[in-house]
């Protein structure tokens, strides 16, 4: 960290004035020893005078921080006896001229923030430098997490809303949905259709047959061993396979072909009253939720939901450290939009500019005494000797200027007086 130039150049500035002044004593005296005529009066005329404007501008600029030589002079050390009347002057202008609604929302309107905003965002490189602050803030948010306490909670309020969910009323309403405008009739559709396929099958003709063949074995050895004289009974319970999945695709294709048929309608009669019983019945609402609560309570869904802020939290982290992720693309391209979208809809600029005005007022309305007291407060409450320093090393170097100023200014006064008082003792 480097060093406050302020001290030296105020430093400077001041040996500069004080050399000045010196010469300008020294001019004087040596114009009074050379006899004080002729150039020499002039000399004197204006080095008497810079002195005296030299000495007066000194006294000035000193009396602003201290009481000049020690000396008890009135209205001196005007900024160190004046330190509360200073803070309080300060602390109104503050609340006046920065913190005054109306003139701060004067200056708000002037500026039109949505306007700029949108000239801000619609820059790509704008709307992805503050896609990666974003990216940033929420890499290092994650990092401040307490992960233990974060999946217990989630644990917590998974488990707890687990178990206060209706189940049953749930699966009414679902199945309600389902059965809306014959949609669980092209459910059952599906399910024939795929059952035919699967019936007319050859591996499943030959499973059928082999379960025949065996049944029969069993049950009727005798009677198997007296066919086997005439016809092999593979033959026949292949015959009979064969026969049986035709005659049940038959009926299959016949559900298929009748919107009315028997089956459909006690298919839909049985759909109908299940659902009823979901919403209304509490034997079945009380079957299915101890369904439920044994499967929240088993240890494969406690761990599962104990592991979800493990993989919410490696799914986050992983995207966020990836320069081109999901959702820092997704904030950059929301974020440009929103930039185009303000510069071509003066509605939602006039809209947000509304927002910021209202929030904007309520702002300075709210901190409006808080910060005069905190500025008045805090300038009262600073070492007078602190005080005094920072604005000398902020303002001293410029001050100086004046008592450059006043000798020089002095010295011609003084020059010109005397060049008066000898025209008119010639005159």
């Amino acid at each position: 960290m480097t060093d406050d130039p302020r001290p030296a150049q105020l430093r400077r500035m001041k040996a500069i004035a004080l050399a000045m002044l010196l010469a300008m004593v020294a001019g004087f005296v040596l114009s009074h020893a050379m006899g004080n005529r002729g150039a020499w009066a002039c000399v004197a005329a204006f080095c008497e005078a810079a002195t005296v404007g030299a000495l007066a501008d000194w006294f000035a600029v000193v009396a602003l921080f201290r009481r000049p030589l020690g000396l008890p002079i009135p209205h001196t050390a005007i900024i160190p006896r004046n330190k509360v009347r200073i803070a309080d002057s300060l602390a109104a202008f503050v609340r006046d001229h920065f913190l005054e609604p109306q003139t701060l929302l004067a200056r708000l309107e002037v500026f039109d923030p949505a306007a700029k905003l949108g000239e801000w965002l619609s820059r790509p490189e704008q709307s992805q430098r503050l896609a990666q602050m974003a990216r940033g803030w929420a890499l290092q948010a994650l990092d401040l997490l307490d992960e233990r306490a974060v999946r217990e909670s989630i644990q917590r309020f998974v488990i707890a809303r687990l178990r206060s969910w209706d189940a049953a009323a749930t699966a009414g309403e679902v199945m309600g949905l389902l059965t809306a405008d014959g949609r669980h009739q092209a459910l059952l559709d599906e399910a024939l259709t795929r059952l035919a396929r699967y019936l007319d099958g050859e591996a499943v003709k030959r499973r059928a047959s082999a379960l025949i063949v065996k049944h029969a074995r069993r049950e009727w050895p005798k009677l198997v061993g007296t066919v086997n004289w005439i016809k092999p009974v593979e033959g026949i319970a292949d015959s009979l396979a064969e026969r049986i999945a035709h005659a049940m695709l038959d009926e299959l294709n016949e559900i298929l072909s009748q919107p009315r048929h028997p089956i459909r309608r006690d298919y839909e009669r049985w759909l109908r009253d299940y659902v009823e019983r979901l919403r209304g019945d509490p034997a079945l609402a009380a079957q299915v939720e101890r369904i439920k609560q044994n499967l929240i309570d088993h240890p494969s869904v406690q761990d599962y939901v104990r592991g979800l802020w493990d993989q919410i939290h490696a799914a986050l982290r992983a995207d966020l450290e990836s320069t081109d992720g999901t959702l820092a693309g997704h904030l950059e391209r929301s974020l440009a939009g929103l930039g185009q979208a303000l510069g071509r809809d003066p509605a939602l600029r006039e809209a947000i500019n509304q927002h910021v005005l209202g929030g904007a007022e309520k702002l300075a309305l709210r901190l409006r005494g808080g910060v005069t007291d905190y500025i008045a407060q805090t300038v009262k409450g600073w070492d007078e000797r602190h005080l005094v320093r920072q604005l000398e090393l902020s303002v001293g170097r410029d001050l100086q200027y004046i008592r450059f100023n006043g000798t020089l200014v002095g010295g011609l006064i003084g020059l010109a007086l005397h060049a008066l008082i000898v025209f008119l003792d010639s005159a």
